[in-house]
């Protein structure tokens, strides 16, 4: 079993910057895959970026340019560091890890942007 846990979250106005840590419950060098999805009010969750045992990245279209995700395996921790950050971007972030073909979730930080 995997516990992630997700801190970072919070209010900020447009334009600012936040950044996501998800620490593990063990070696992340294990995982296949570890990331970030996001769910707004009323929409699915969906990737925001994701990031390989071999530090492969992606990003959704909608944050490429603006979001980096990055690993620390001594601190078996995931980062996402957000900047230019836009009122579409509140949601409750939520970090997965892909460990032995299974997903496994953290339970979510609200980030909310303000105008």
């Amino acid at each position: 079993q995997v516990r992630l846990v997700e801190f970072g979250g919070g209010e900020v106005q447009a334009g600012g910057s936040l950044t996501l840590s998800c620490a593990a419950s063990r070696n992340i060098v294990d995982f296949n895959a570890m990331g970030w999805y996001r769910q707004a009010p009323g929409k699915q969750r969906d990737l925001v970026a994701g990031i390989t045992s071999d530090v492969n990245t992606n990003y959704a279209d909608s944050v490429k340019g603006r979001f980096t995700i990055s690993r620390d395996n001594a601190k078996n921790t995931v980062y996402l560091q957000m900047r230019s950050l836009k009122r579409e971007d509140t949601a409750v972030y939520y970090c997965y890890a892909n460990y032995f073909g299974l997903d496994n979730w953290g339970r979510g930080t609200q980030v909310t942007v303000s105008s």
